[in-house]
């Protein structure tokens, strides 16, 4: 029988479940939409990215230091040579006269025709380049309007007051989120001196933007030039950098959308499965004509591959289709955490591999059913209590179970790039759908062996459903299942990143920090604290220093060694330390002693947080460490190590810790601890500190907690976005397994009827089903989930699991519902057939 027999016999089999065909392939269009459109919209973030690389950067270099630029740094400047302009950047305290509100942004102290790429978008549009002719200011567009604020209006930084010339819209490099968390507010850099914020010690970063006349080469410059720069202590900036920094950071967000939807494909290919094996048992008849005719049973199984072919390919193309329309969506969805606004245009491989991996995929999940085709005996035709299938074990079903394994693995691993991860990824994943499996498996057990004789008959009636011939307890359980676990861990892990950062609002706990208080100041800002009958919980020095030498040999020696064990981090970064007589109660002494005094000619012992110093510094107790306290050397010993809870409470903790009798006299800022009740009063502190200290910054933590909310909020509908294929999708199997068990349902509807039960006693029955169906998955999805949500608290966030209830509340009922709406829907058709109709169709 040659192919073209095998295609008409397709076509005209299909006649009468070319609906019924449709609907198979439904259940992966989401799937399916749900690729095309990530993998359409990461091929334009990457266009994207590379058309305007210099646009996101600014410049074509930029050089940044965490000390005022000394005269090694600015030889270098001028060997560069170019346009050049300068910045400052630090955190800040801005306070507004005309509504007497205060908060602390990032002051961005500009000099120069920076960006020389790209534009500072403002409103009005020209403020950009006016605000460095007078005495101005932009100010972020968010933070005007959480202060009322208007174009015209001052604001106060530091000292000085500047005028509001306009309203900040985005800057290079800046997405929505991260203006979220620290507005930015640009003054012109001449005026930076007179706000007296630029003190010695004062956390400001120094920045050097360059345009060059040869920037093509600038990367192969920075390597060439890496000892020069490390001698000037300068971390470099360059446009791939910053395009590599950004493409590390959209491979993660597409990564973890393409997973989301990846579960949205395979989801629906369960319901194709089940689908199918409906379908393949309802045409066993059929079947065995053929066999009687002279088809194989392989040539039999072909006719309804095609049919499936065909199906999987209009079902692809349909979801290349819709995700290709969905891709347009996306930018205005992740829009917040874009650093530039990206165009759709139409991505003709993420179109084809849409196509291409749908069509394969539900071609794949359908083998498994398709496979019982080939052992469908001609016996049938006679004798209709014949097994269809051999009783002996197929080695093709357990190939085919083996290559859909391997598929799994294989995608996770090209979206994920590593191979550990996609194997957790399909470990997960093989785990929940056999536990949800297996669930369903022991439901129908329990229903049978457990049955309730004594029950009503109604009752009784869609119980005996569960575990009936053809049901479809075990695809709607693993369909309700795997969507509630999605929706659930989602909400879940966001009760957990809140619960993490909610502390600032519990009773009696720290919900203000001030810092940058100069030693002069300290006194008379612990006053004004005490004057508002606030505690003063927490008054700490801090003084920074950089490491100089470590266990014998220098900075600069360990940077240049390529097979050095201590980090990078640890070596370059500016240490912010504190010295004390004792240990508070976040410490907890792991070795050696502390001594909370120096020893008469005795080295100084100083205390390294355990953790860092084994992982990143590499050293242990009497290791020497040598520091640059700001240009002076000054030479310890590791004496103890400490493990210091920085979750436990609101306060200041430290990698190093110095005793007493050391630093006192050495350059250096306080910090503050205290609690506010009201939300007024923190607003009188905040604004009384902003007028009478320039220079101090105040955290109000429930501010932060407000801002995580929202950040959190914003990253869940993203997410919530991305489940919604998958959950969608759950819906869609739903619907099609009720449709497809429609024949089978449409005999008992008429039997029943023809033993004289009502058409509201048949709704009822499935009502019962449908409601059992959906209460049992959604459970299951739960307890799934609250393990997974568990797991994720104690190995990721290394924190007690708290979940919050309400949602769960909320969801079970939810999900339950929906499921008896879309069964009853669906049965309202079984319903108006007339009984006596179906009998004829029957004889």
């Amino acid at each position: 029988m040659s192919l073209r027999w095998l295609m008409l016999m397709a076509w005209r089999d299909s006649r009468r479940s070319r609906a019924r065909l449709l609907l198979f392939t439904a259940s992966i269009i989401l799937g399916v939409a749900a690729l095309v459109a990530i993998n359409g919209f990461d091929d334009n973030l990457r266009r994207d990215l590379k058309a305007q690389g210099r646009s996101l950067l600014g410049a074509d270099l930029a050089l940044e230091s965490r000390l005022p630029f000394d005269s090694t740094a600015l030889a270098l400047f001028d060997s560069l040579g170019g346009e050049q302009a300068s910045e400052r950047s630090f955190a800040s305290m801005v306070y507004f006269p005309r509504t007497e509100d205060s908060r602390l942004v990032q002051v961005r102290a500009l000099e120069g025709n920076f960006p020389f790429y790209g534009n500072i978008l403002t409103e009005p549009a020209g403020a950009a380049r006016q605000f460095q002719q007078g005495r101005q200011a932009l100010v972020d567009h968010t933070l005007m309007l959480q202060f009322g604020a208007e174009v015209g209006d001052s604001v106060k930084v530091g000292a000085l007051t500047f005028e509001i010339v306009g309203r900040l819209q985005r800057a290079p490099g800046q997405s929505g989120i991260a203006a979220t968390v620290a507005a930015p507010v640009y003054i012109p850099l001449v005026w930076l001196p007179e706000t007296g914020l630029e003190q010695k010690g004062s956390r400001i970063i120094y920045t050097q933007y360059f345009k060059l006349a040869e920037a093509e080469g600038i990367d192969a410059w920075v390597e060439a030039e890496r000892d020069r720069l490390r001698a000037a202590r300068l971390r470099t900036e360059t446009v791939e950098e910053r395009q590599r920094d950004l493409g590390r950071a959209f491979d993660d967000l597409t990564e973890f959308l393409n997973l989301v939807g990846f579960v949205a494909l395979l989801l629906g290919c369960v319901g194709v499965a089940s689908a199918v094996q409906v379908f393949v048992r309802e045409k066993i008849a059929g079947i065995a004509v053929l066999r009687c005719l002279g088809a194989s049973g392989r040539q039999a199984m072909s006719i309804y591959l095609l049919q499936i072919l065909a199906m999987g390919l209009s079902g692809s193309i349909a979801g290349a289709l819709l995700g290709t329309g969905i891709q347009t969506l996306l930018p205005l969805v992740l829009r917040e955490f874009l650093p530039f606004e990206t165009q759709f245009l139409f991505s003709l491989p993420a179109f084809l591999e849409g196509i291409l991996v749908g069509t394969f995929v539900a071609l794949l999940f359908a083998l498994l059913p398709l496979l019982e085709v080939r052992k469908v005996s001609p016996l049938y035709v006679l004798r209709a209590s014949f097994e269809a299938a051999g009783g002996a074990r197929d080695p093709w079903r357990w190939g085919v179970m083996g290559l859909i394994g391997l598929f799994i693995v294989g995608f996770a691993y090209r979206q994920m790039g590593g191979l550990r991860d996609a194997l957790i990824f399909s470990a997960g994943l093989g785990a929940a759908f056999l536990l949800l499996a297996g669930t369903a498996r022991g439901v129908m057990w329990a229903a049978r062996r457990f049955f309730p004789e004594r029950a009503g008959y109604l009752w009784r009636q869609a119980l005996a459903n569960l575990f009936r011939p053809n049901n479809q307890t075990l695809t709607l359980m693993v369909a309700i299942g795997l969507g509630t676990l999605l929706i659930t861990t989602l909400y879940l892990v966001q009760g957990l990143l809140l619960n993490r950062v909610s502390f600032a609002g519990g009773e009696n706990m720290p919900n203000m920090v001030l810092f940058d208080i100069q030693s002069q100041e300290r006194a008379e800002v612990r006053d004004v604290i005490e004057s508002h009958g606030l505690p003063v919980l927490q008054e700490v020095p801090v003084v920074t220093m950089q490491l100089g030498s470590l266990k014998g040999r220098s900075r600069a020696d360990w940077l240049a060694d390529s097979a050095r064990s201590v980090s990078r981090w640890a070596l370059n970064r500016e240490y912010r330390v504190t010295f004390r007589d004792t240990l508070i109660d976040t410490e907890t002494l792991v070795e050696g002693t502390w001594q909370g005094a120096v020893a008469p000619g005795q080295p100084i012992p100083v205390s390294l947080d355990a953790e860092f110093a084994r992982e990143n510094l590499q050293v242990q107790l009497g290791d020497e460490i040598v520091w640059d306290v700001q240009g002076v050397p000054l030479r310890t010993v590791v004496g103890s190590l400490r493990e210091v809870d920085y979750a436990a409470r609101v306060q200041t903790n430290f990698l190093v810790l110095f005793p007493r009798g050391v630093l006192e006299q050495a350059p250096q800022f306080h910090v503050l601890v205290t609690r506010v009740e009201e939300p007024s009063r923190s607003a009188a502190v905040q604004r009384e500190l902003a007028q009478r200290f320039p220079s101090v910054s105040v955290v109000d933590l429930d501010l932060i907690l407000r801002t995580a909310e929202d950040l959190l909020s914003k990253v869940s509908f993203v997410i919530r976005f991305m489940a919604f294929f998958s959950i969608l999708t759950g819906l869609l199997v739903l619907a099609g397994s009720v449709l497809v068990s429609r024949y089978q349902r449409l005999r008992e509807s008429v039997l029943l009827r023809t033993l004289g039960a009502s058409r509201g006693q048949i709704l009822r029955i499935n009502s019962y089903e449908y409601l059992l169906l959906g209460s049992l998955g959604a459970l299951a999805g739960i307890m799934l989930a609250l393990f997974a949500a568990w797991g994720i608290a104690w190995f990721s966030f290394e924190m007690t699991f708290a979940p919050r209830w309400l949602p769960l509340l909320l969801i079970f009922p939810a999900i339950a519902g929906l499921t008896v709406l879309i069964g009853l829907a669906n049965s309202r058709g079984i319903l108006r057939q007339p009984p006596l109709e179906v009998l004829r169709k029957e004889g």
